[in-house]
């Protein structure tokens, strides 16, 4: 994308952090959100490696935010991180996360201390990233700029704030920093009274999506322009787009991008009862609920418990609602326990339904709850033959079902049902029996974990052109809305708004290392 000339990174801290549990982002009104991630990330050293292996064209500039919890955690870092970017951001202002940034950002001593020891240890541009929850923050600058920062960002969010759905706070830490466009109107007050105190550059965020918006936050002295909330639900495609139509509105004083900005998403929770709580094994089950869902074959969608948390499922049926749920962790461990009667919340669909081509054959390989996907897409485009592999014939479900929607192929590790073997070996023997002109009319849809996934598509490949084979693999996600970054493939895709069945001959495609 040649118009994005900064990108920040995500704030890296010291050691790893896991961050906040699901939920970490709501949009309490179209546009405007609160988010506490916790400062989600792998530690300096972790991200040094990964760091190093990027290729930063000429003419991009790659801004790594830091955070400490004292001046010392954000020299190691600065000193970890700064051989790997042109410049350093130093958040000093989260709003949320106990011990770091905006306790010390709202201090002007600590501020210039923080600047000038990071400026004395690193050899690239210091820029500070300042909260808008202080009285002045003209001299909060004013200290930065005396600690020798080569730049200004502002704003972080503002908040904290807690928003409620069905009586319960959404966020798992209840309270998280506001972004958006609620707080435009502050963050073009606090660049203008920066702009006005010192002299330095400036780079303007906090709800920023027009040209309308750019052209304002230029006139009050913004030097650079960040976009964030403004991408919430794009997929990569889109946000490409929208770069490209918001630089030529800026070139021909038009007002086009606005539009492109999906203020349709909704985030929103849709309560749902528990009726049947069905053990398949002690670490599977099948959850029944009590009403239909609004989903189509390919998406998925986020159960929330409150008090819990939340995670992305795909639907085993819409009607009535139900979920494959296998115990990967402490949300999934509580569920296998949970009680008819329950109530619980739904948000979604999200991700993109699937689109098989007219009179194609559907073959789908499924392995753990990567059933759910690919069930009701046979279910409702029929002519498709169903893989399903596991490691023994226990850990089978949903099969009489599958069997009355496709043509079902089963095999087993250790030989109990159907193949002695992986579903791949299966496929692979099913797809050696078809013809030329059946194999031209296959399309391939892959769900499950990466290694099954990875393995069928190599199969696939004998007998068909990438473009043909669609994969879904059980990447972490988090937001479900394309923001946090969580889910994001090995090609750079995010699962949640690129997928979350992604092609296969987008994974081949180089990424050019000079964009422009």
């Amino acid at each position: 994308m040649p118009e994005v000339g900064v990108l920040t990174t995500k704030s890296i801290g010291p050691e790893p952090r896991l961050g906040y549990r699901e939920p970490v982002l709501t949009q309490y009104e179209p546009g405007s959100f609160t988010n506490a991630v916790g400062l989600t990330n792998p530690g300096a050293d972790r991200s040094a490696e990964l760091l190093a292996e990027l290729d930063i064209p000429e003419d991009r500039f790659l801004l790594i935010s830091i955070f400490g919890g004292s001046v010392e955690e954000y020299v190691e870092v600065a000193r970890k991180l700064a051989p790997h970017g042109d410049g350093l951001e130093l958040n000093l202002s989260c709003p949320h996360a106990k011990g770091y940034g905006m306790a010390m950002g709202q201090d002007p001593e600590l501020v210039q201390e923080i600047v000038a020891a990071v400026k004395a240890a690193v050899d690239i541009p210091v820029i500070a990233k300042l909260t808008p929850n202080v009285p002045s923050v003209a001299e909060i600058a004013q200290a930065a700029v005396a600690g020798g920062a080569d730049g200004i960002c502002a704003i972080n969010t503002m908040g904290p704030e807690r928003y409620d759905a069905h009586g319960h706070p959404i966020l798992s830490n209840e309270v998280g920093g506001v972004s958006g466009k609620v707080i435009l109107d502050r963050a073009l007050e606090c660049v203008r009274e920066i702009h006005e105190a010192v002299d330095c550059p400036i780079i303007a965020c906090g709800g920023i999506s027009s040209a309308a918006n750019v052209r304002a936050f230029q006139e009050a002295g913004a030097t650079i322009i960040g976009i964030g909330s403004a991408l919430v639900g794009m997929d990569t495609n889109e946000i490409g787009d929208y770069f490209r139509v918001l630089s030529q509105d800026l070139v021909d004083d038009n007002e086009n991008a606005e539009s492109l900005v999906r203020y349709d998403i909704d985030m929103s929770f849709r309560p749902v009862t528990l009726v049947e709580n069905k053990t398949i094994t002690d670490d599977i089950c099948i959850l029944t609920f009590d009403r239909k869902i609004e989903i189509e074959a390919g998406q998925f969608v986020f159960l929330w418990i409150p008090g819990l948390g939340e995670k992305p499922f795909s639907a085993l049926t819409d009607d009535p609602f139900q979920l494959a749920v296998i115990n990967l962790g402490e949300f999934t461990e509580a569920l296998m326990s949970l009680e008819p009667g329950t109530e619980a919340y739904v948000r979604g669909p999200h991700g993109n339904a699937v689109a098989p081509p007219a009179e194609s054959k559907i073959i789908a390989v499924a392995g753990g709850t990567g059933l759910a996907a690919v069930y009701q897409l046979a279910r409702d485009f029929g002519n498709t033959e169903i893989f399903f592999g596991a490691r023994s014939e226990e850990r089978l479900y949903f099969v009489d079902e599958s069997a009355e929607v496709s043509d079902l192929h089963i095999a087993t590790d250790d030989g109990s049902r159907g193949h002695h073997g992986v579903i791949t070996e299966l496929l692979e023997q099913r797809l050696n029996e078809l013809s030329m002109e059946e194999r031209d009319k296959l399309v391939f849809y892959n769900c499950g974990p990466a290694p099954m996934v990875h393995a069928a598509e190599k199969v696939e490949r004998k007998f068909c052109s990438p473009e043909r084979i669609f994969n879904a693999i059980d990447y972490w996600t988090k937001c479900g809305v394309g923001i946090c970054g969580a889910c994001d493939a090995p090609d750079g895709r995010r699962l949640c708004v690129d997928g979350p069945f992604l092609d296969a001959a987008d994974s081949d495609k180089p990424v050019p290392t000079n964009p422009a």
